[in-house]
C-alpha cells in the first residue's frame, strides 16, 4: 500500500461519492497534488448501500442546476473510465393521495418548466399505464419526469474515483486521519494513522467529506458542521416474474418511494419519525455495516405498500435493509468554506439525496476552491448558513428524528419545525407570547409570525390555501397601513465595525459611502467582484470609530464572515452584538404619534428625518431609535438593551392600547415589504444578482475610487442590464404566490418569480422576478404581455419597475 505524501495542495478526508467527485473535479481543474484519504474502503459508510435515486427537479433553480449536471456527468462517466456506473434514464413519477398534495406536485411541475426540466402532468389513468402493477385507489394525480434515473451509487463513486486516479490524484484506502493541525484561522496539516505507521501532510486546503463521521472532523478543526447519522430502512423483493423496467416511484403520503432493480422491487421509506443511530460514536470496525433490523418500525409503511403494490404480497422479502445517513438541521446539505476557518471546507451530510447531488456539488466545490469564490448562488446549502449552536449534540438528536421524514412531508409554504424549538428567544417572547404570538423559528430564532385572537388556537393550520393565520395578517398588515403596528425585530443580525480604520474598512467592503455624520443610516450592499451582492444591510454610524451593520437574522455569521475575511491590514474589530439590544419596530402612519406619547424626545423631520438615529429616553429607559422601514411606512426602530427591553415593550404598550396600535408578526412585515417591493436577500437578491440589475444602483456610489466590486458595476452601467427585477401583480385576487412560479411573457416561459406573498392593501398577490431585457429599454420589457403560472393555471399580472404601493415613498418621509 502507498503511504500518503508528506505535502498536498489539497487533502480531501473520506471516499464516499462526494469525495470522490470533489477529487475528480479538482484534478479535472488541473490541480496537482490531490489526495483523498478514505478510512476503510471507498464507498464503506453510506454510498453503498444507498438507493441511487437520481432525480434532476430541486427545490431552487441552482440546487436543479447542479442535479442536472449530476445525471448528465453519470451518463458520461462510463465511457470516460470503463467503470460500469449502471445509469439509465427510467423516468420518474410522483403520485399524489389528497388534494393539498396534488396541489403541491402541479406547483413542482410548473416550477420544472420555470428551470427547463422535462415534466408532465398525469392523470391517475395515464399513471396507472406507466405502471400497471400499482394499485391506483386514491391517486388524484400524478407527475412525471421523463429524464429522471437511477444508477449504481458504488459504482458510480469508483468510477469518479478512477477518473480522478487518471488525473494524478492520489486515492488513498485504509488510511486514517487522527488529527488536524492548524495555524490561526489555516489548517496546515493532517495526521495520519495505517497499520504501517503514522504521519502529517502539510497542506493548502482540507476539504471534508466525512459524511456521518464529518461533525466530529469538523470539531477537529475547531468547525461547525452540524449533522446527525439516522437509520435509513428498505426492503428488496425477492425477483418478481416479468417485472420489466419501470419507472422510479414515489408515494410520499404514504413516506415510500419504489425502484425496480434488476427483476426486483426495492421499497424505501422516509417515515415521520426518524431513529438517530450513533449517539455515542460510530464504532471503529464500522464498514459495511447494517445495522439491527427493527421491523416493528418499518411495519406501517409495509402495510400501506402492500395495498398500494399488491405484488409485495405475492413474493418474499429478500433482503430487509438498515443502514446510516446523516442529516442535517434543515434538510439540505453543507458545501463550502466553513467560517471558522480560511481553507477548511465541507461536503457533507446530503440527506439521503447523496448520490444525484454529489456531481454538482463536487463541480460547485472545485469552480469555488478554484476561484476563491462561489461560482453561483448556493446560499441552499452554504455552511455559513449553520448558527454555532446547531453543532450542540443534544440540538442535533432532537431535531434530526424530524428532517428524515420531513424530506416526504408535505411541503406546506410557512411549514415550521416542531422538534428542537425555544432555543434562542428575544427579550420579548414571554411579553409576546402572553398576547397571543404564534411562534415560527429562524436560524434558531423563536420570532413572533402572526397574532392569534381570543381563543383562536396557537398554531398552524397548513395548506396551499389561505392558511387559518391569512386574516389575522390582513388585519395587522392593515393596522401598520392604516395606524400604527408595533413587532419584534431583536432577532436581526447586529454587527459592530469599530477601530480607526472603520470608515475605510467600510467604504472598501460596501458599495455606499460611510463617509457620514454620526447617526446617519446607509442602506447599502456589500458586493463581490462580479457587483453580486453578498450582503443587503443598513449601516448606521454611531461615533468617529463605530458603526451598527444590521443584517438579516438568517445571514448574520455568513455578513460577519464576509467582512473578516476582507479586513487585511485594515484596523478594525468587528463584533456579533445581536444578543445584546432587544429592537422594538413601531411603524404606521400613527408611529410617531405613538413614540410622542411616551418620549420627551422630537421626532419631527427637522429633528430626526428619514435615514437618521438618535438617542432617546421611552419611559424610564434609554433607547436608541432609527428611522428607516422594511414595510414601506412611516416609523422607527427602536433599539434598546436587552435588560431594558420588556420595561419599553410594557411602555409602548400600553401607551399603544389608546390608539388601537396592533402586535405585528413577521408574516405582516413580509406582506408588507413585497408590496412596497422591497427585496429580500436570498431570494430577490443573491450573490449572482448584479446589484444594478435588482435595481438597487442608488445604493452604490459609484465615485468612490476603490471598493469590491466597483469594476462590474462600471462594466455593467455601460454594457446595460441583461436582466431587470419587476414587480407582478395577479389580476384574480384568488391565487397565492410563494416563490418560484413561473414568468410567461407574450405566452412564453422566460423565467419565475423569486419571492412572493399576498398584498392586502393592493388586493391581490404580488411577486418580485427577473426578466431578461437584454438590448431593451424599458417601456419594451413592460409593454409586453405577463402571466404567472401556479400549479399549471395562468393567471394575468401587471408588470412594474415602481412599486405598486406609494411608488414615490411619500409616506416613509411625512
Amino acid at each position: 500500500m502507498s503511504l500518503p505524501p508528506s505535502k498536498a495542495r489539497v487533502v480531501i478526508i473520506g471516499g464516499g461519492i462526494i469525495g470522490c467527485s470533489v477529487a475528480y473535479h479538482l484534478a479535472k481543474k488541473g490541480w496537482t497534488d490531490v489526495v483523498l484519504l478514505e478510512r476503510k474502503q471507498l464507498t464503506s459508510g453510506t454510498t453503498w448501500h444507498a438507493a441511487g435515486l437520481i432525480a434532476q427537479l430541486r427545490a431552487t433553480e441552482n440546487m436543479t442546476r447542479l442535479a442536472k449536471y449530476s445525471q448528465e456527468l453519470y451518463g458520461d462517466l462510463e465511457a470516460e473510465t470503463d467503470v460500469a456506473t449502471g445509469f439509465r434514464r427510467t423516468g420518474s413519477i410522483t403520485v399524489a393521495l389528497t388534494d393539498e398534495r396534488q396541489e403541491e406536485i402541479f406547483r413542482q411541475a410548473s416550477m420544472a418548466r420555470a428551470f427547463g426540466v422535462e415534466v408532465e402532468e398525469i392523470s391517475p389513468e395515464e399513471v396507472k399505464s406507466r405502471y400497471e402493477r400499482l394499485n391506483i385507489d386514491g391517486v388524484k394525480a400524478g407527475v412525471y419526469l421523463p429524464r429522471d434515473g437511477q444508477g449504481d451509487p458504488g459504482n458510480i463513486a469508483l468510477a469518479l474515483a478512477k477518473g480522478a486516479r487518471m488525473r494524478g490524484a492520489q486515492v488513498l484506502e485504509r488510511v486514517k486521519v487522527t488529527g488536524l493541525r492548524k495555524d490561526g484561522r489555516r489548517v496546515s496539516g493532517v495526521e495520519w494513522q495505517t497499520l504501517e505507521g503514522t504521519g502529517v501532510i502539510e497542506c493548502d486546503h482540507v476539504v471534508n467529506c466525512g459524511g456521518m463521521w464529518g461533525h466530529e472532523l469538523g470539531r477537529m478543526a475547531g468547525a461547525n458542521v452540524p449533522l446527525h447519522a439516522c437509520e435509513h430502512f428498505y426492503i428488496v423483493s425477492d425477483t418478481v416474474p416479468n417485472l420489466g423496467r419501470l419507472p422510479v416511484l414515489r408515494v410520499p403520503d404514504e413516506c415510500a418511494y419504489y425502484k425496480e432493480d434488476a427483476g426486483k422491487m426495492l421499497l424505501g421509506a422516509f417515515e415521520p419519525n426518524a431513529k438517530p443511530w450513533g449517539m455515542s460514536g460510530i464504532p471503529e470496525s464500522f464498514e459495511f455495516d447494517q445495522l439491527q433490523e427493527d421491523f416493528d418500525h418499518f411495519e406501517p409503511i409495509l402495510e400501506k405498500a402492500v395495498n398500494r403494490m399488491p405484488m409485495l404480497a405475492e413474493v418474499g422479502i429478500h433482503t430487509f435493509f438498515n443502514g446510516p445517513e446523516s442529516f442535517t438541521p434543515d434538510d439540505a446539505y453543507h458545501l463550502g468554506l466553513t467560517p471558522e476557518t480560511d481553507n477548511f471546507w465541507v461536503a457533507a451530510g446530503f440527506n439521503s439525496i447523496g448520490i444525484q447531488s454529489a456531481g454538482g456539488a463536487g463541480m460547485a466545490l472545485a469552480e469555488w476552491m478554484e476561484a476563491g469564490e462561489k461560482p453561483f448562488d448556493l446560499g441552499d446549502v452554504d455552511i455559513s448558513r449553520m448558527q454555532p449552536f446547531q453543532g450542540n449534540r443534544q440540538y442535533l438528536f432532537e431535531r434530526s428524528k424530524e428532517t428524515l421524514g420531513l424530506l416526504y412531508a408535505d411541503h406546506f409554504p410557512y411549514r415550521q419545525k416542531a422538534t428542537a424549538r425555544g432555543i434562542r428567544r428575544t427579550p420579548l417572547h414571554e411579553h409576546l407570547k402572553s398576547h397571543g404570538a404564534v411562534f415560527g423559528e429562524l436560524a434558531g430564532w423563536e420570532r413572533a409570525n402572526w397574532f392569534a385572537d381570543e381563543g383562536q388556537e396557537r398554531e398552524y393550520q397548513y395548506s396551499w390555501k389561505r392558511q387559518n393565520w391569512f386574516e389575522n395578517a390582513a388585519r395587522e398588515h392593515m393596522a401598520v397601513r392604516e395606524n400604527v403596528g408595533i413587532y419584534d425585530m431583536s432577532s436581526f443580525g447586529k454587527i459592530r465595525v469599530e477601530g480607526p480604520d472603520a470608515e475605510a474598512f467600510l467604504n472598501y467592503v460596501g458599495g455606499g459611502d460611510y463617509s457620514v455624520p454620526i447617526g446617519k443610516i446607509v442602506y447599502t450592499q456589500l458586493l463581490n467582484q462580479r457587483g453580486g451582492i453578498e450582503a443587503d444591510v443598513t449601516v448606521t454610524r454611531l461615533s468617529e470609530a463605530a458603526y451598527l451593520v444590521v443584517t438579516p437574522a438568517a445571514t448574520c455569521l455568513a455578513d460577519e464572515t464576509w467582512m473578516r475575511r476582507h479586513i487585511g491590514d485594515f484596523r478594525v474589530v468587528i463584533t456579533d452584538v445581536t444578543a445584546g439590544e432587544a429592537v422594538l419596530a413601531v411603524m404606521g402612519p400613527n408611529s410617531r404619534k405613538l413614540l410622542q406619547a411616551v418620549s420627551p424626545n422630537d421626532f419631527t423631520n427637522a429633528k430626526n428625518p428619514f435615514g437618521t438615529a438618535q438617542e432617546v429616553e421611552v419611559g424610564m429607559a434609554l433607547a436608541r431609535v432609527h428611522r428607516v422601514t422594511y414595510v414601506g411606512e412611516l416609523g422607527w426602530e427602536v433599539y434598546v438593551s436587552a435588560d431594558m427591553a420588556a420595561h419599553v415593550f410594557e411602555v409602548l404598550h400600553a401607551a399603544g392600547q389608546e390608539m388601537n396600535a396592533k402586535l405585528c408578526g413577521m408574516h405582516m412585515m413580509d406582506s408588507c415589504r413585497i408590496e412596497k417591493g422591497f427585496r429580500h436577500f436570498g431570494h430577490d437578491i443573491t450573490c449572482e444578482d448584479h446589484v444594478l440589475e435588482a435595481g438597487l444602483g442608488f445604493a452604490v456610489k459609484r465615485d468612490k475610487t476603490d471598493f469590491i466590486g466597483r469594476e462590474a458595476v462600471l462594466r455593467k452601467r455601460d454594457a446595460g442590464l441583461d436582466r431587470r427585477l419587476i414587480q407582478f401583480r395577479l389580476g384574480d385576487p384568488e391565487p397565492l404566490l410563494y416563490h418560484a412560479e413561473p414568468i410567461l411573457r407574450d405566452g412564453e416561459v422566460v423565467s419565475f418569480l423569486t419571492s412572493g406573498s399576498y398584498g392586502h392593501a393592493l388586493g391581490s398577490a404580488i411577486g418580485l422576478g427577473y426578466v431578461p431585457c437584454t438590448g431593451e429599454d424599458v417601456q419594451q420589457v413592460l409593454s409586453s404581455s405577463y402571466e404567472i403560472e401556479v400549479a399549471g393555471v395562468r393567471f394575468k399580472a401587471e408588470a412594474s419597475l415602481k412599486p405598486f404601493y406609494d411608488p414615490k415613498s411619500e409616506r416613509v418621509k411625512v
